[in-house]
């Protein structure tokens, strides 16, 4: 299992990202809902950082042709060229993974827009909380402190 916010943790999240939400998650929705889903995703033409506040580090997702074309972590030191730019706690982070809500993380304001139109996101908003929580879903291993992955300032 891989440690979260590790290269080889964005590379799961981008096959996790790539397969798409889990059967089990299908299956609790309408396929109206999952076919319009499948629209947004064979037509997505944005990228996202999503920001870990606490580590300084971001997840880019790029997506396109309905896959996704790049997924790494960028650096406290990195240049953040994405359309949306979102930030997350540590805690909110580890929350999402151990099965928070990731509807509720973006509707309680837990995962925040930093960068981007506002009205444009939202356009594709439930494309985003199930990528979301197709995010949360990768295995990782989230140490008890940060010391042992935070970046050396």
């Amino acid at each position: 299992m891989s440690e979260f916010f590790s290269p080889s943790w964005a590379e799961s999240v981008r096959e996790a990202l790539s397969a798409g939400p889990s059967e089990q998650a299908r299956a609790g929705k309408l396929q109206e809902y999952w076919d319009f889903f499948e629209l947004l995703k064979s037509m997505y033409p944005a990228s996202w950082a999503l920001g870990c506040r606490d580590l300084a580090s971001y997840l880019f997702v790029q997506w396109g042709g309905g896959t996704v074309s790049d997924c790494r972590i960028i650096g406290p030191d990195e240049p953040l060229k994405a359309t949306y730019v979102l930030g997350m706690d540590y805690r909110d982070w580890k929350a999402l993974h151990e099965g928070y809500d990731a509807q509720r993380t973006v509707m309680y304001r837990k995962i925040v827009l930093e960068e981007g139109d506002l009205l444009e996101f939202f356009k594709t908003i439930y494309f985003f909380v199930e990528s979301l929580a197709v995010i949360g879903s990768v295995p990782a291993v989230y140490p008890e402190t940060l010391r042992s992955i935070a970046p050396a300032r």
